[in-house]
């Protein structure tokens, strides 16, 4: 199938303040959240989980010993309402609407190329003896909109470590599901499927990259992407796969999805570089979701003290 380029942004792409506003008070009011998506947890022998959660299962012993951003953290329907996720479609609310029967147990993860663990791993192996944690992170979408989310996950180092890459491992590429059955967004041909990213093998290994399995110390929505998401926060939204069934250990940089589609407005790194405009909005200031005025954006999402590093000396308006 030859590769087509994005269409230009939807009008719900960027929506009105009050018009999400007044939509969320409607479903909130209709009793319709990330809760209708309880069929997606995960296996019982997966961490620890018990009934009782305010919209799904809750993941037990948590642990909660890490800082917090002084913001205000968004509340489960600003999160589980709101989402990029094109495989349940292209509006912010088609993939709570869309993702509610999406089945994600069983669940397996193909692992391949530069490694010597390679082959299948169901969920519950991939996160099996890892402490699960509490990490409350800025997220930040290439539309200039953002959340502070509290993820619940592990390092993603923690598995690359078990799943020894070798010393040609240069990169980590990711692989989401595309199931046309379960997903409605995968029969248009918005994008090249199956979504793909990709992360430099140092960005991958940084203690803040999370594997996420969770959110509010419950199981993941599906429209959050469930089961298993990666949570890089100093990047855009669209670095962060999800429903993820494929890790493949690379030696050459690889081609990210929405690279592909749209190589001059989407670049590999994803650095939060507010100097650089996309070329359809500035990327200098941003809507955090549930205020009414926008806020400048920060470089590197105001994670530039742990991770600058990583690019030192490289041009980032170049490498966007």
């Amino acid at each position: 199938m030859l590769i087509q380029r994005a269409p230009d942004i939807r009008s719900s792409e960027i929506t009105d303040k009050k018009v999400y506003l007044n939509r969320r008070d409607f479903l909130r009011a209709a009793g319709v959240t990330g809760a209708a998506a309880a069929a997606g947890i995960l296996g019982a022998s997966a961490p620890a989980e018990a009934k009782g959660a305010p919209h799904g299962r809750l993941l037990m012993n948590v642990d909660h010993s890490f800082p917090k951003p002084d913001e205000k953290i968004n509340s489960w329907e600003d999160i589980t309402s709101y989402n990029n996720f094109y495989e349940f479609g292209t509006d912010k609310d088609d993939p709570e609407r869309n993702a509610t029967k999406f089945k994600t147990t069983p669940w397996t993860v193909s692992i391949d190329g530069e490694c010597n663990k390679k082959g299948p791993m169901n969920i519950e192996d991939v996160i099996k003896g890892e402490t699960l944690q509490n990490r409350v992170y800025r997220h930040r979408c290439v539309e200039a909109w953002s959340m502070v989310i509290p993820w619940v996950g592990f390092p993603l180092a923690n598995l690359i470590k078990r799943l020894e890459p070798t010393s040609k491992a240069k990169y980590v590429e990711f692989t989401s599901l595309a199931d046309s059955r379960q997903m409605p967004g995968v029969r248009e041909p918005v994008l090249a499927w199956p979504y793909k990213e990709g992360l430099r093998m140092d960005e991958a290994m940084h203690p803040l990259t999370l594997m996420v399995v969770g959110l509010y110390d419950e199981v993941l929505p599906n429209q959050d992407g469930a089961p298993l998401r990666v949570a890089i926060p100093w990047k855009y939204g669209f670095k962060h796969a999800k429903s993820i069934v494929k890790i493949r250990f690379v030696e050459k940089q690889p081609l990210n999805t929405w690279q592909e589609a749209a190589s001059n407005e989407y670049g590999f790194y994803a650095n939060v570089n507010p100097t650089v405009d996309h070329p359809r909005w500035t990327q200098a200031n941003e809507r955090r979701i549930g205020e009414f005025f926008r806020r400048k954006t920060l470089m590197f999402n105001g994670y530039g003290d742990q991770v600058a590093s990583l690019y030192s000396g490289m041009d980032l308006r170049k490498n966007f």
